[in-house]
């Protein structure tokens, strides 16, 4: 009996989460002022646009890449004229191990993509301040909630489909 306790306690030890982050790099990096130098002979008055993604895949075993998107625009606000546009895709490997389906699921598209977002938003104020604009500090995303309104489209699109 001690060896069946003994046993079901190295299974469950086999099976424990296991969360690691790698490695964080830049996937892609792009920065342009088309209206340079027109546009710093105005006042500026930024009017900016903001568009988020995320995206998940499977490189190894028990290994993920997880890659966030964020591209902000910003444009004069009386006369439209683009000021400059940023994009960044800002990407992380992660170890995950010891969860499966939707805590995978979870994970991948909620917290993983909270770990990389602070790098992603240095990355853009810098890239800003660089093309010597006013800096642009993001502000903090609920990726839960992105994650939950996620789920609650594709649970409407598969309702409606059936």
């Amino acid at each position: 009996m001690a060896e069946d306790n003994n046993q079901a306690a190295q299974g469950q030890n086999q099976q424990q989460l296991q969360f690691s982050l790698q490695r964080i790099y830049v996937k892609d990096i792009s920065f342009e002022s088309p209206n340079s130098p027109a546009v710093f002979q105005q006042p500026f008055k930024p009017k900016v646009g903001l568009d988020l993604n995320t995206s998940s895949e499977q490189v190894g075993e028990d290994l993920y890449e997880v890659v966030i998107k964020v591209t902000a625009q910003v444009s004069h606000a009386e006369s439209g004229t683009t000021s400059f546009l940023v994009e960044v895709e800002q990407a992380g490997l992660f170890r995950i191990a010891g969860l499966q389906g939707d805590q995978l699921d979870h994970t991948l598209g909620a917290f993983c993509p909270n770990v990389l977002f602070p790098y992603a938003r240095e990355c853009i104020d810098n890239l800003v301040n660089r093309g010597s604009f006013p800096p642009l500090m993001l502000a903090p995303v609920n990726f839960e909630a992105m994650y939950a309104q996620k789920k609650q489209r594709q649970a409407e699109g598969s309702d409606t489909a059936q």
